[in-house]
């Protein structure tokens, strides 16, 4: 169950006002599917340009879709006296938290992501990808305590790292190689993930800003950030033709543009750990997308850790419960 520790005002109830149910699953799967697709367009784009100009470009790309819709929308959220808020908050500290949330939303995993699939398999960074929820329960829990995991849970947690240490498998290697190293930088990635659910439900959640507001400056602030970096991660040669242009421009309209107002929505109503289990979707998406497109093949290790982190992920949601022993009734 989510917590929070700040009372809502009417305003921030209002802002957090749960999409229908129907609308939440579209949004849900709809998500789901795109970020799936965005571990094939990554590897397809890494044949014309750097890791670094694929972070850049998908963030960039992302802010200037989300900033149109903004713009058109003009999204705002109402006072507690029922008049009509400014479109961008005027907090300080919301920008600060914003700044925050940029690094760990975009900056550092898509960096991370794009530099491991140079080399891992788009369908192995897509199971690891599936680890976001274990992941964000730890974050959730111990770090921002925004909610409570029983036993049970906290079993889930233990068995999807276990699959995370089959998935990579410790007994192959005897050095750090470029795969072990490409799967650790998955991981972060995960981590930074778990950071970013729990971070945005304790700070900012619950304030009065529209969902597309919401996504607006969460990319925005990180293509500030990216333009920043541009001297060091996108100022080398490029080679594009129409599938690798394809490629970047999905990942930054759908997969950082419009994906992440479904997932604001998605978060509001059904909190942190929920918002996480979208990575059910992802990893067969991606896994698909691998093995059909562009002939990618797994080790037997590789599957078994996928299902031991899926059998974890259920646990950890409370999906699937522990059998009790049955305490005998007195006579």
């Amino acid at each position: 169950m989510s917590t929070t520790t700040a009372p809502q005002t009417t305003a921030a109830a209002s802002a957090s006002k749960r999409p229908g149910r129907l609308s939440t699953w579209s949004q849900f799967l709809a998500m789901g599917l795109v970020w799936g697709a965005s571990f094939l367009f990554m590897k397809v784009a890494l044949e014309g340009v750097s890791f670094g100009q694929v972070a850049w470009s998908r963030t960039l790309l992302g802010a200037l879709a989300l900033g149109v819709i903004v713009l058109i929308m003009r999204p705002r959220v109402p006072r507690a006296d029922g008049t009509p808020g400014p479109v961008l908050p005027r907090e300080r500290v919301v920008w600060l938290h914003f700044l925050v949330v940029s690094l760990t939303t975009c900056v550092i995993p898509y960096l991370a992501f794009a530099w491991a699939e140079q080399y891992v398999s788009s369908s192995l960074a897509s199971i690891y990808n599936a680890t976001t929820p274990i992941m964000t329960a730890i974050m959730a829990t111990l770090v921002f305590r925004v909610e409570r995991l029983g036993l049970g849970r906290w079993a889930g947690v233990g068995v999807g790292i276990v699959g995370v240490l089959v998935v990579i498998g410790p007994w192959q290697y005897s050095a750090l190689t470029g795969s072990l190293a490409g799967q650790l930088a998955c991981l972060v990635a995960t981590i930074c993930y778990g950071i970013t659910f729990g971070y945005q439900r304790r700070f900012l959640s619950q304030r009065p800003i529209a969902p597309a507001t919401f996504a607006f400056l969460s990319i925005g602030v990180s293509a500030v950030v990216m333009l920043a970096l541009t001297p060091w991660i996108a100022l080398t040669p490029v080679d594009l033709d129409w599938t690798i242009a394809g490629s970047l421009l999905a990942l930054g309209v759908l997969g950082t543009g419009l994906a992440y107002i479904w997932n604001i929505n998605v978060l509001r109503a059904w909190g942190p750990t929920g918002i996480s289990t979208v990575t059910y979707v992802t990893p067969v998406v991606g896994v698909a997308l691998g093995v059909l497109l562009l002939n990618e093949t797994f080790s037997w290790h590789e599957p078994v850790g996928a299902v031991l982190v899926l059998l974890g992920i259920l646990l950890a949601q409370g999906r699937l419960r522990m059998p009790r022993r049955r305490v005998p009734a007195a006579t």
